[in-house]
């Protein structure tokens, strides 16, 4: 199985890796592998979260008794399971594997950055959404780019942190 994910891991960084040649003196590899698999991540959460928010909940709110939620938020709570591990995985296997914060130590930081995530995915898209009468796949779609510098900066000095490690 490890040779498996190894093998994953090297034909994953040879396609991103072959794509980065002519940007190879504008941006550093680092951010370029971010860009690739946070670009594919962020694909895959607006893919799955259109077809959460059109077919499988079908633009119904979703009443729980207790309290109400609506569609776009539902769907949002659907798919962030897939792409939260999605996003880790990529992160700490193709993109920032240079660090030596133990594994363990960048989940929870994961975690921690990804719950910053979450309070921003919520609030732009009950604003865009609820206030500013968007449709929900491009408030979607609007506050992913907002989400995706915050999370970068995290990530790079905080998560996967490579300088001055404490390694815990």
């Amino acid at each position: 199985m490890e040779n498996l994910a190894k093998y994953i891991q090297l034909i994953i960084n040879k396609v991103i890796d072959y794509f980065y040649t002519p940007f190879q003196k504008f941006i550093p590899l680092e951010t370029f592998r971010y860009a690739a698999t946070g670009g594919f991540n962020t694909v895959l959460d607006i893919t799955l979260f259109f077809i959460c928010y059109n077919f499988i909940l079908d633009k119904q709110i979703i009443d729980l008794q207790i309290v109400s939620i609506s569609p776009h938020i539902a769907a949002f709570l659907i798919v962030f399971p897939i792409t939260f591990f999605t996003g880790f995985l990529f992160a700490k296997y193709i993109t920032f594997t240079s660090s030596a914060v133990r594994g363990r130590i960048q989940l929870i930081r994961y975690m921690l950055s990804v719950s910053g995530s979450i309070f921003l995915n919520y609030v732009f898209l009950k604003i865009l959404v609820e206030f500013g009468g968007l449709w929900p796949t491009l408030a979607k779609i609007i506050t992913t780019g907002i989400v995706v510098v915050y999370s970068y900066f995290v990530q790079k000095f905080y998560t996967f942190k490579t300088t001055g490690l404490a390694t815990s």
